[in-house]
């Protein structure tokens, strides 16, 4: 490979990529490596020192089952968790049909008429739900939303501090009571509440569009099973948590939110919605509907920064009702009601008062502090976790409590009370649901929810489906800006401990002392990586670490008085999360040019910065560019931005190529995020989940963002960016494993092997495809972007037909059109072996082959394998045969394809079809027919 790019030795071309002024001047002080076996073992010793309690906490966050053919089969199955988001539609239509039943499940549940593909928490969702109504009920100057004042603590976190920067008014109070002021655009009730308690929500919403304004809804997909939707009361939005539908606790997640609402909305709704459309033969086929919305498209016009969702959860969501079907939802739902409403009697006899009037799962008891403390003590004893608030003890039951646990908590009580009392028998409970809360229409109708309730069946479904994906399982993901490394297995593994995987986030911090050493350890990792002073692991996104780290930076100068210090530079190049983070932080966006070799403009920059020298805040970058180049002036560009008093965020999709080498520290950044889905190895799960912690200089650490619930933060903290203190906490047990298990030498070697797979790339198929931007010397840093436009120029033939011929050949494409249009962005990373990289520049080049036969006129140009790619194991065996090309060049343009072929489940998909033709839940019954 070295002599193929022509250097003498790694070292000497990472010294021709990485400018020397920013190189680390020594190793990383990391602990040392340790190997699979040791890492298990040193991992089992803090594993065992979490106490994993029988909780009934709640809070939208519940014990659950994972049936065991949807842990092995989904959760643990790296067709599943190793492909990425499906923009390759063809390739990806074992995911999206998932999703589609993803959002049919809430749909129907909800009673909305359509929900998107998964949201990141309840918390976000609900603060979605708020910027939803504002765009589309926007009222004065300054706008009014009543948040009821019995909503989740933690939803309160994330609302305030959405809408602070947004200029949005809060009044947070009883809903029952609220006045409909003429500045009031919507209203955000939570039920089941946060004492446990349902409400009936027709008056409310009658009163809130008398008055023009709209209701969106908190609530509790098993709580649906039985209680009357939201929709059906005239709910506008419905959002909350599939958590509890087989998906582990996870100390706070990844988890599903959900995001119902009008179908004359969903335009206006943040994330990836499904729909169905069909292909170039007419068959069904499954794709992201209105991919315009998405966030690096509309940049600062985006109505979220929302980009990545959880589609791995929202699928074992899906999956979970697809096994239990609406019989065994109700089933499961209807028990749960019945044992909290015979523990509620049973507390009765004893002389406990219940004081929630009407309730799904959780049971409330009025307590002073002397019997609180008694219930508590008790309750400790027998490892049971309980939530004490307001003087009141609360029980929130869930699928896994048994006969045995449910006498055990009337026995904590009954300690408590110095009384003894009995349960009445299963299923003699009385409903606490008057007659108008009781669901009385059906749902999931639909076949597919209705079929697959033996394991038999649900494995051959599972696996029917993953088979029509590519993951990393399959073959190498070459896409630009995204870093498909892989996912080691031995850092997957312990996320399903049930150690880890069975902690409720509001449990007491002492129970989760093996997490907490974690997150102290892999925090001062990351600082050490960084080069910064401090780190929160809170938010559960790469777009969320964004926010967060704008909103600190906001705080850090409004702290000095700086309050006009509101003005964002963004170079033209930046990833459009980028301009769509500053606009949800309140900030003014002004875009810096970049040069014709793709680097900022730095006279420009300095124009800008330098009229703009009062209201400076910040500047973005991203670095390596995104054209992934170094670039050499990247400290004068930070300086020039301090000079007149900004700070620098520093972008870190691109830390597959700093890690060990250099840092943001070095370059003079002042805060960064990291996208742990990317450089340190959490899958990306066909969508999601990710991660995006971030680091900070020493002088914005007491900023760091803070939690309700669970203190974390600096003293100074920002409100809460995501609903549970440490974000999704249980992945982050896979880049914990990363960093462990290489050590300071193995992540440095990994950088190196990743630039080093991108310029051998570059060698091979820079004579057959046009290298775009490079870097001193003809160098790229660890992704590189090839120009397709004299392409189609020449013969009508652009990106996007390269990217579906590669199907053909058994890859998934490169990043199509980003960061410019007409090219495709390659990023091979470390995992890949030369074997692969081999494979991928062989299709490479036969495709450059299947180009020239159209511009020497061999090939017709409309009828040639690349217009009509993909091809399906169906079009080859037809009888009918239409092309001028050969069945064999169609399916097998290489030889190696025989041993090895990947067959495309359907066609070139319709997209303007989908959209004339918006489908966004499962086809109607009578079409199975």
């Amino acid at each position: 490979m070295l002599e193929a790019v022509g250097a003498s030795s790694l070292d000497a071309l990472i010294s021709e990529i990485v400018p020397a002024d920013i190189r680390a001047k020594g190793p990383l002080g990391l602990p040392a490596a340790l190997s699979e076996f040791e890492y298990h073992r040193e991992l089992a010793q803090l594993a065992a020192r979490n106490r994993v309690f029988r909780t009934y906490i709640g809070l939208g966050y519940h014990d659950t089952i994972t049936p065991a053919a949807i842990a092995r089969n989904v959760f643990e199955n790296p067709g599943w968790y190793t492909p990425y988001t499906p923009y390759q539609a063809e390739i990806a239509q074992g995911r999206l049909e998932s999703l589609l039943n993803f959002q049919t499940m809430v749909s129907e549940l909800t009673g909305m008429e359509v929900a998107n593909a998964s949201l990141l928490d309840e918390a976000t969702a609900a603060a979605e739900a708020l910027s939803l109504m504002l765009r589309l009920q926007r009222r004065a100057d300054a706008p009014t939303c009543i948040i009821s004042h019995r909503v989740f603590p933690h939803v309160r976190d994330v609302i305030e501090s959405r809408a602070e920067p947004l200029g949005i008014k809060l009044r947070f109070e009883d809903v029952s009571k609220a006045e409909f002021t003429p500045d009031v655009f919507g209203v955000y009730v939570q039920t089941p509440d946060d004492r446990g308690e349902v409400m009936d929500l027709t008056e409310l919403a009658a009163r809130a569009h008398a008055a023009g304004a709209l209701m969106a809804v908190g609530t509790d997909l098993l709580a649906l099973t039985i209680m009357t939707p939201p929709g059906e009361a005239g709910a506008d939005v419905v959002v909350g948590n599939a958590q509890r539908f087989g998906v582990p606790l996870g100390y706070g997640g990844p988890h599903a939110a959900f995001f119902a609402t009008r179908q004359s909305f969903l335009r206006q709704a943040p994330g990836r919605v499904i729909g169905v459309s069909v292909d170039a033969h007419g068959r069904r086929a499954y794709r992201m509907a209105l991919q315009t919305r998405e966030q690096h498209i509309r940049r600062e016009k985006a109505t979220s920064n929302i980009c990545t969702a959880q589609a791995l959860l929202a699928n074992m969501a899906a999956m979970y009702a697809v096994y239990h079907g609406p019989n065994g939802l109700r089933d499961i739902g209807s028990r749960v009601h019945d044992q909290a409403t015979r523990l509620a009697a049973a507390l009765g006899t004893l002389g406990f008062k219940q004081t929630n009037a009407s309730y799904f799962d959780t049971v409330r008891i009025g307590a002073d502090e002397a019997l609180t403390t008694r219930i508590k003590n008790a309750a400790e004893k027998m490892e049971i976790n309980f939530r004490y608030v307001d003087g009141g003890v609360q029980v929130s039951l869930n699928e896994t409590v048994s006969e045995r646990d449910l006498a055990d908590v009337l026995s904590v009580f009954a300690e408590a009370g110095g009384k003894s009392g009995a349960l009445s028998a299963p299923g003699t409970g009385k409903s606490a649901l008057p007659g108008g809360l009781r669901r009385a229409s059906a749902f999931l109708a639909h076949p597919v929810f209705n079929k697959h309730h033996s394991e038999t069946e649900m494995m051959r479904y599972i696996r029917s489906l993953e088979r029509k994906d590519i993951g990393l399982d399959v073959a190498m993901i070459p896409l630009g800006s995204c870093t498909m490394k892989l996912n080691a297995a031995a850092e997957m593994m312990p996320v399903s401990w049930p150690q880890f995987s069975r902690l409720h986030p509001f449990a007491p911090v002492e129970q989760a002392a093996g997490y907490q050493a974690i997150f102290r350890e892999l925090e001062a990792s990351l600082a050490e990586i960084t080069g910064f002073a401090g780190v929160s692991l809170q938010p559960n996104s790469g777009a969320q670490g964004e926010y967060a780290g704008l909103l600190v930076i906001r705080a850090y100068h409004q702290s000095r008085g700086d309050h006009k210090r509101n003005v964002v530079l963004i170079p033209q190049s930046a990833h459009g999360t980028n301009p769509a983070s500053a606009s949800l932080a309140g900030m003014v966006i002004v875009i810096v040019a970049c040069d014709d070799r793709g680097n900022i403009d730095v006279d420009d920059l300095r124009k800008k910065a330098e009229g703009f020298r009062e209201n400076l805040s910040c500047l973005m970058v991203t670095y390596p560019s995104t054209h992934g180049v170094f670039e050499d002036r990247i400290r004068e560009i930070c300086q020039i931005v301090h000079d007149f008093g900004g700070q620098v965020y520093m972008d870190g999709a691109n830390m597959n190529a700093q890690v060990g080498l250099t840092s943001p520290a070095a370059i003079g950044a002042d805060v960064c995020h990291l996208n742990l889905h990317k450089t340190f190895a959490i899958p990306h799960g066909g969508g999601g989940p990710g991660m995006g912690p971030i680091g900070v200089a020493s002088h914005l650490a007491p900023f760091l963002p803070g939690h309700s619930v669970v203190p974390t933060g600096g003293p100074k903290a920002i409100g809460a960016i995501s609903a549970a203190p440490w974000g999704s906490s249980s992945i982050l047990l896979i880049s914990y494993g990363y960093i462990r298990m290489l050590g300071a030498q193995g992540v440095a070697e990994a950088t190196k092997a990743a630039m080093l797979n991108a310029n051998y790339l570059k060698a091979r198929l820079e004579p057959h495809y046009p290298v775009l931007y490079a870097g001193r010397n003809g160098r790229v840093a660890h992704e590189l972007i090839f120009d397709m436009r004299p392409f189609k120029q020449r013969t009508g033939i652009d990106e996007a037909d390269v990217a579906k011929r590669l199907m053909d050949y058994g890859f998934h494409a490169p990043t199509v059109s980003f960061p410019v249009a007409g090219t495709l962005m390659v990023e091979p990373t470390e995992s890949e072996p030369l074997e692969e990289l081999d494979r991928f520049c062989d299709a490479m080049i036969a495709i450059r082959q299947e180009i020239q036969a159209v511009v020497d006129g061999r090939a017709d140009a409309k009828d040639n394998p690349l217009k009509h790619a993909p091809h399906t194991a169906e079009d080859v065996t037809a009888s009918d045969w239409p092309h001028a090309y050969s069945r064999e060049q169609a399916a097998y343009p290489v030889a190696s394809l025989r041993a090895r072929k990947f067959w495309p489940p359907v066609s070139r998909i319709d997209n303007p079809y989908g959209d004339r033709n918006l489908m966004c839940i499962c086809p109607p019954v009578e079409e199975y027919a």
